[in-house]
């Protein structure tokens, strides 16, 4: 449910084993940046479903294509002058269907306003970008030659994952697990949702080619990547790594 996909006009969908639904961890300040992020994504999908069956070609010009940013003559034509490496930040806020972008939003509004909290709105609205362009740069490293393009946020989600693992793995969350028609809730430490999302995410990046069409898996590695370098060198100084210490369990609340 939390995919950036290489976009085609088939693109496949990975369900989440563990659904995040909320965290114990509370934030000292309104998150502007990561509401502002979720605005604009909803925006440009409401317009992306304004466009009906022009919709894959609006996502194949401004999503990001790994070959045009060193051919940019075979890129389409551009939109509204946009250049190809251009496309990266375009293909940040576009999404290939309601499920992707809902997983997305639900991650980013989960996790992002902690690392908002922890790095100051400017240093995180940098921070969201760099890791985002990682993504997208990781992709060109493993598949340089790839016409499929790219849309989705969880690039920088991802890098928005690897700060939350260095500075809140013992932070509580909530998730469940859909089994059938039924939901099961419990609450489980966040180096453990993270730490078991990242997995996952390396092992089917090693196993799937990088030219398939769906989820871009390496996209999140590199994003991953990038939050866990990036964080050390832009959270704020009163914030410290691997969170306060408690001793509630690794597990649940008691």
């Amino acid at each position: 449910m939390f995919e950036c996909f290489s976009f085609c006009t088939e693109t496949k969908q990975y369900d989440c084993d563990m659904i995040p639904i909320s965290d114990d961890n509370p934030v000292r300040s309104t998150s502007y940046v990561t509401l502002i992020v979720i605005v604009l994504c909803v925006l440009a999908f409401l317009w992306e479903l304004s466009l009906g069956s022009k919709a894959d070609g609006a996502l194949a010009v401004l999503g990001f294509t790994p070959d045009t940013l060193f051919h940019p003559e075979n890129a389409l034509s551009p939109w509204l002058g946009i250049p190809p490496a251009g496309t990266i930040l375009t293909s940040m806020f576009l999404h290939a269907g309601l499920l992707h972008i809902a997983g997305n939003m639900l991650y980013l509004w989960i996790f992002g306003n902690n690392i908002e909290d922890a790095m100051g709105h400017f240093k995180f609205a940098i921070f969201y970008l760099i890791c985002g362009i990682a993504a997208a740069l990781t992709m060109v490293l493993v598949d340089p030659a790839s016409h499929t393009p790219i849309v989705g946020a969880s690039g920088a989600i991802s890098g928005v994952l690897g700060s939350y693992m260095l500075l809140f793995p013992r932070a509580r969350i909530h998730v469940v697990i859909p089994l059938w028609l039924l939901f099961y809730p419990f609450w489980i430490r966040a180096v453990w949702v993270v730490g078991i999302w990242f997995a996952m995410q390396l092992v089917t990046a090693a196993l799937t080619p990088p030219s398939e069409p769906g989820v871009a898996w390496w996209a999140h590695v590199g994003g991953f990547s990038a939050g866990l370098l990036l964080t050390p060198l832009l959270k704020s100084r009163d914030v410290p790594f691997f969170g306060p210490v408690d001793h509630r369990g690794p597990w649940g609340r008691g």
